[in-house]
């Protein structure tokens, strides 16, 4: 049963230490993306679809 306890405990250990290395790499800005907004301008836009203006016709009258 002792065991379990020590177990236990090393496992809560090891798992506070991985959360402590996980914020600091965090606050260290290892997560940022730096790759995509250097390559952004090579991606192509989505075409955006202009609706014609009505065009006013004007009835001459003779």
């Amino acid at each position: 049963m002792s065991v379990i306890y020590i177990l236990l405990s090393i496992s809560i250990i090891v798992a506070i230490v991985f959360f402590i290395a996980f914020l600091t790499a965090v606050r260290k800005g290892q997560f940022d993306d730096s790759y995509t907004p250097s390559v952004r301008m090579l991606f192509e836009d989505e075409l955006v679809k202009e609706e014609p203006k009505p065009t006013i016709k004007i009835k001459k009258t003779n």
